[in-house]
């Protein structure tokens, strides 16, 4: 877990809008060793630095919850499947070129699945 006296972290995923809107919040942060919290996705980001990231943000003690653009959560959709621990819980969110599919979400699948609503 964090350490003492420290919160647990928002890790993100995102594209450059969403990333805007999230840093203006406060959900950055960068500790002594430059290590953020957050990847911006661009058409430059590659499909392996991305999933880089999601191993890193859901291996990190710090990080309760993952957010990723529900685009960009399709790239790495294996990943997304094979994920079943409960922290840090993994929330895809819309992006402002792509509204929300809860058909693509496979967390809510699962739920879906767990209820008997598959």
């Amino acid at each position: 877990m964090a350490e003492p006296g420290q919160g647990s972290l928002i890790a993100m995923i995102v594209d450059q809008d969403s990333a805007t809107g999230l840093l203006l919040t406060g959900v950055g942060h960068s500790d002594l060793r430059k290590r953020t919290n957050f990847l911006i996705v661009d058409d430059k980001t590659t499909q392996s630095r991305i999933e880089e990231a999601f191993r890193e943000f859901t291996t990190r003690e710090d990080v309760a919850v993952l957010l990723i653009n529900q685009v960009i959560a399709a790239t790495i959709r294996h990943l997304m499947d094979a994920y079943n621990k409960p922290v840090p819980a993994i929330l895809e969110i819309p992006s402002k070129d792509a509204p929300y599919d809860p058909s693509q979400d496979s967390v809510l699948q699962r739920v879906r699945f767990m209820f008997g609503e598959a």
